[in-house]
């Protein structure tokens, strides 16, 4: 029995992992940090900013979907506009 190797594919990462990513990001630049930063910080501060980011990029991306599936019932509705 011969077994044909595949090919390793590289992962794809979760379109919502970046967004997250990118929001987290965002806080911490708002609030004068980088994750640089964060390496020089004290534990128990980084927790704090972690989890104050965190919070901030849920809140965004559940602001995200809500405007998404409003736009998608937007343009699910398929009644005239006039009578």
């Amino acid at each position: 029995m011969t077994t044909k190797q595949t090919e390793k594919a590289e992962p794809i990462e979760d379109r919502n992992a970046l967004l997250e990513k990118a929001l987290i990001e965002e806080y911490l630049h708002e609030k004068g940090y980088s994750h640089e930063d964060l390496k020089k910080l004290p534990a128990d501060v980084v927790e704090k900013l972690m989890k104050e980011a965190s919070q901030y990029a849920s809140l965004k991306m559940e602001e995200v979907q809500a405007r998404a599936h409003f736009i998608k019932e937007l343009h699910n509705d398929t009644s005239p506009l006039e009578k």
